[in-house]
């Protein structure tokens, strides 16, 4: 027996004995301060080994007396990253869509955006990184226009969060609905005697239920819309016309200065960017590929795309806006013209014909 392995316990006679405890031990001397393996002793120490034969006999270690194992010990195992299956952040941007007028005509454009994928089936954003761009007229002549600009609105924010976009473009429309709204019944000079914001307006198919609820946050995303834009090489304009170089030689130049046209809020200023805005027509006749091509010299890409003029006028084909006549053409999808350089995205939702989301690179 190890000396001074056992004590008697209470009311225990001599010759008594009982199962020994670790404390019962003395200290060994290979972790004495003075011993041969001197150190302290804190658990967290590391000490060389002991020996069998430096080990009373029948000792038994606690967990103190083991030794610690350094980091440099233990086998360390490289893992090649390649192995290793994890998800990867998208690379580079979504797909790129397009979205011609709408004009009011809410439920047609859930359709639309639901049959390319963009839109779930309860109106959310469900597409991802993909960017989507409106090319202006959110309102008039349809029923809803309001309706139209409170979805976009709530698409911009759902789509940035999924890692995507939805912009939108200022149309004609967008600046004669804020000039009936800022000027009423002013009088402004046209050019051809006097006109006033609010009948013209009406005139052009502006709904009294969008005037009605029409509110500050509306005004104030529409004022702030850019005129121009260029997007995967493609110009993005709303109005098939060459007035945009009126108001500048580059893209921020531009829009600059609409904005700041519709900021110094002068009827007569504003008129006069309305009424440069509703010409069309400058691509589709003889020239009409010079005068792409001064666009895209000015401000960059290699197409434009544009809304405004709807493509059964563009076809040469009777209509009217006002729904009246539905005699015009079938459009399947967007019209490319002037050379190939020029894709018409008005598809005449107005006058019986489709309002058209289209995914862009298009086929010349």
């Amino acid at each position: 027996m190890v000396e001074g392995s056992m004590t008697q316990g209470a009311g225990q006679g001599p010759g008594v004995e009982r199962t020994p405890t670790v404390r019962d031990f003395r200290v060994p001397a290979y972790i004495h301060e003075t011993g041969p393996y001197a150190h302290s002793m804190h658990p967290g120490d590391a000490a060389a080994p002991p020996t069998s034969e430096s080990l009373p006999e029948g000792y038994t270690p606690t967990r103190r007396d083991l030794p610690v194992i350094n980091r440099g010990d233990t086998v360390q195992v490289i893992v090649d990253p390649a192995s290793v299956s994890a998800p990867q952040p998208p690379t580079g941007p979504g797909p790129l869509y397009v979205v011609g007028d709408v004009h009011g005509y809410l439920d047609e454009l859930v359709t639309a955006l639901q049959e390319q994928g963009l839109i779930d089936s309860a109106g959310q954003w469900c597409a991802g990184p993909a960017r989507l761009w409106f090319l202006g007229d959110f309102t008039d002549r349809g029923p809803d226009g309001i309706g139209v600009i409170d979805l976009v609105m709530r698409l911009s924010a759902e789509a940035a969060a999924a890692g995507g976009y939805c912009k939108a473009l200022m149309g004609n429309h967008e600046l004669l609905l804020l000039g009936a709204k800022r000027f009423g019944d002013t009088p402004v000079n046209s050019g051809a005697g006097t006109a006033t914001f609010q009948a013209a307006w009406l005139l052009n198919g502006g709904q009294k239920a969008d005037m009605d609820r029409l509110q500050d946050h509306h005004l104030q995303w529409m004022a702030r819309l850019d005129a121009v834009e260029t997007v995967d090489d493609h110009l993005l304009l709303h109005s098939d016309t060459t007035a945009y170089l009126d108001y500048g030689r580059s893209i921020e130049e531009v829009n600059d200065t609409v904005r700041e046209t519709i900021t110094r809020n002068d009827a007569d200023e504003v008129w006069d960017l309305f009424r440069k805005f509703t010409k069309r027509f400058s691509f589709r006749d003889e020239g009409g590929a010079e005068a792409v091509r001064s666009l895209l010299n000015t401000y960059g890409g290699t197409r434009v795309v544009h809304g405004h003029s709807p493509i059964p006028y563009l076809l040469g084909e009777v209509g009217s806006e006002d729904g009246g006549d539905d005699s015009g053409p079938v459009v399947e999808g967007p019209h490319v013209y002037a050379e190939g350089l020029a894709i018409a995205m008005d598809g005449g939702v107005t006058m019986a014909g489709k309002l058209l989301v289209q995914k862009l690179p298009l086929a010349k």
